[in-house]
Parts: C-alpha cells; sequence; structure tokens
C-alpha cells in the first residue's frame, strides 16, 4: 500500500503534511483521526505511542512521527520538487532552522491557549492562560515577521514543506482570536499565498468532510481497522 497519513481533526497541525503530500504527487492515502477519542485507543497507540498526530505509516509498514520529520521526509523522496534539501547544504540547514522554530517558539506560543480550551470548569485559570497565550502568540509572530523580511518564502526564494506546515498552524491565530495576521505584512503576504494554492484548498476539504479534488497522488481515505493487520502488535 501507498504511504498513509493520520491526520487529526478539528486542527490539527498535521494539515500541513497533507498539503506537502499534495506538493509532492506521489500516491498516498489519509486515515482521519478523531480527537481526542481515537488517539485514545489502543489500536493509534500501536501506530504513535505518544498518541498525537500527524503519523506516517510507510511502505515497510514501519511508522513516523513528529511533523518536523515526516516533512523532512516527504521532502527527501523527491528532491527535484525543491520542498527540500540536499542534507549537509546550507539551503538544507536554512530549512531545518526554520522548521526548527515553527515547531517549537511558534507552535508551543500557542499551549496556554489550547490549555484554556480545555478549561470552562475554571474561568480564572481560563482567563491567565489566554493573556499568557496571545502574549506569547504575539512576540512569535513578531519573530516570523522580521524572519519573513527580503523572503518570498520561509526558506528563500522557493516554496518548502515549511510553508506548508506554517499554513497549518497560521490557523490557530485566527481560531483562538491571538492576533489579526493582516497586522503582519510579510505574513499576511504569505498566508494570502499559500491559501490560494489547491493544495491547501484541498486540505482544507478533506479537515472539512468536503468533497476534495486532489491535485497530487491522494488514492482515498483508510480506516484504523482497515490498516490494524499492517500494524505492529
Amino acid at each position: 500500500m501507498e504511504p498513509v497519513l493520520f491526520y487529526g481533526v478539528p486542527q490539527g497541525c498535521s494539515f500541513g503534511s497533507i498539503v506537502a503530500l499534495e506538493w509532492l504527487g506521489q500516491p498516498y492515502r489519509l486515515c482521519r483521526i478523531n480527537m481526542p477519542e481515537d488517539m485514545q485507543g489502543d489500536l493509534y497507540a500501536r501506530i504513535n505511542t505518544v498518541r498525537e498526530t500527524p503519523a506516517l505509516l510507510l511502505e515497510d509498514g514501519t511508522t513516523l512521527s513528529e511533523s518536523a520529520a515526516i516533512l523532512h521526509y516527504i521532502a527527501a523522496r523527491d528532491l527535484s520538487k525543491g520542498l527540500g534539501f540536499a542534507q549537509g547544504t546550507r539551503d538544507h540547514d536554512r530549512l531545518n532552522q526554520v522548521l526548527a522554530f515553527l515547531n517549537t517558539t511558534y507552535f508551543s506560543a500557542f499551549s496556554p491557549l489550547w490549555r484554556a480550551y480545555e478549561m470552562e470548569e475554571n474561568p480564572p485559570v481560563q482567563s491567565v492562560l489566554r493573556e499568557v497565550g496571545r502574549e506569547d502568540v504575539r512576540k512569535a509572530h513578531g519573530h516570523l515577521e522580521a524572519m519573513l523580511e527580503g523572503r518570498e518564502w520561509l526558506a528563500g526564494s522557493q516554496r518548502t514543506v515549511a510553508d506548508a506546515y506554517f499554513i497549518g498552524l497560521s490557523r490557530w491565530a485566527t481560531y483562538h482570536r491571538a492576533v489579526a495576521l493582516q497586522d503582519y505584512p510579510n505574513i499576511w503576504r504569505l498566508v494570502r499565498k499559500l491559501e490560494a494554492d489547491p493544495a491547501v484548498a484541498f486540505a482544507h476539504a478533506i479537515e472539512a468532510g468536503r468533497p476534495a479534488t486532489s491535485s497530487g497522488g491522494f488514492r482515498g481515505h483508510v480506516t484504523l481497522e482497515e490498516l490494524s493487520p499492517k500494524l505492529a502488535a
């Protein structure tokens, strides 16, 4: 079977991996994971012991987890697509740096807001978490705005898996009403360009459960139960 990406809904950071697979253009399948219900089951634990998405089931039956690792793997499947670069090059180092920023500083800035989302029974704590989170998100967007100065894309002059990852995470700013992306001209320019991309439109439709037209190699959905025989016990 083709590689299978396990993507989380709603608002999963796995969105970027769907976009990257579409850009790659090679055959792949998707497995929809409803968060957090599906991740708590024993079956998903056989895919990822930390019970998070995304995860990627490879052709040989092994699995790969963590967004940065999956995105680098997707890019390396065909470097001629320009989604990544050969290891040891300056371009690869720059891409690695951008992915690390997105995976740590940018991603973690939203952590207090996601915690607040889960604490409706404790309004005072929820309020503090939202205040802290919004300040962290403002700082992270300030850093990202400066990083984009003079660049067409996050890692330089061409789109890479970093841009795919970013467009999935950037939705959280609006979802949590943390910042207005329009207040950051460089970020807003990149967001608008990416939102016009067919692969991003496809990923939105997939998450929403709407009919989705692939411009890449999408071969359909598969369920956890159907994959069970291929998973390590």
